[in-house]
């Protein structure tokens, strides 16, 4: 691959990246891509054969960012106990979905996605793989990737339903925190001290 096809390569996922954080993953087609890049629509073919593999490093962009924000969170959270730490890494999950949320709905769509192409299970199953491994020293007695995953379930939904403002008129609450404690207590238990 010759530099200007790898720089080419890098703009279309670029673009694909500035595309759905401006107008949401239902805007990623082909066309539009190439368009914007520049190039003709037949063009992102000879790097993308398929439109899938264009979404899926597209996502693979969000999975890297994402696991950017879950070192800094676990560099800053190195003495915490494992409680705490899932609790600052479900904030940060909760802030990157609700900061990108065409993105995030991009990434967690391993129906449209090539996830086995690309690497991006590689990427995106790490993460779960660390949120499991904590989960099961809070909660050592429990299927530490089954409480993980509906743990996880639970913050996909606070997240999709904050963002669309049905929790907010539901429960009152203006800001996410208090409804993160609840499904916290709700899946590992509460916390030392408190019932």
């Amino acid at each position: 691959m010759t530099e200007s096809d790898t720089n080419l390569r890098a703009r279309l996922v670029d673009v694909g990246v500035a595309l759905v954080a401006a107008e949401g993953a239902e805007a990623l087609t082909l066309r539009e891509i190439a368009r914007r890049t520049g190039v003709s629509h037949g063009a992102p073919r000879r790097h993308f054969p398929t439109h899938l593999e264009l979404l899926s490093a597209i996502a693979r962009r969000g999975f890297t960012d994402l696991a950017g924000e879950v070192e800094t969170t676990l560099a800053e959270t190195a003495e915490a106990t494992a409680r705490e730490r899932i609790a600052a890494l479900a904030r940060t999950y909760l802030r990157f979905a609700l900061e990108h949320p065409g993105m995030y709905e991009l990434m967690f769509r391993h129906d449209v996605l090539e996830s086995g192409h690309l690497g991006l299970r590689g990427t995106s199953l790490p993460l779960f793989g660390l949120f499991a491994d904590l989960v099961g020293q809070v909660s050592p007695g429990a299927d530490a990737r089954r409480t993980a995953g509906a743990l996880w379930a639970a913050l996909h939904g606070l997240a999709q339903l904050w963002r669309w403002g049905s929790l907010q008129l539901a429960t009152g609450e203006q800001e996410f925190a208090p409804l993160l404690d609840t499904v916290l207590n709700a899946h590992l238990g509460p916390r030392d001290g408190e019932r």
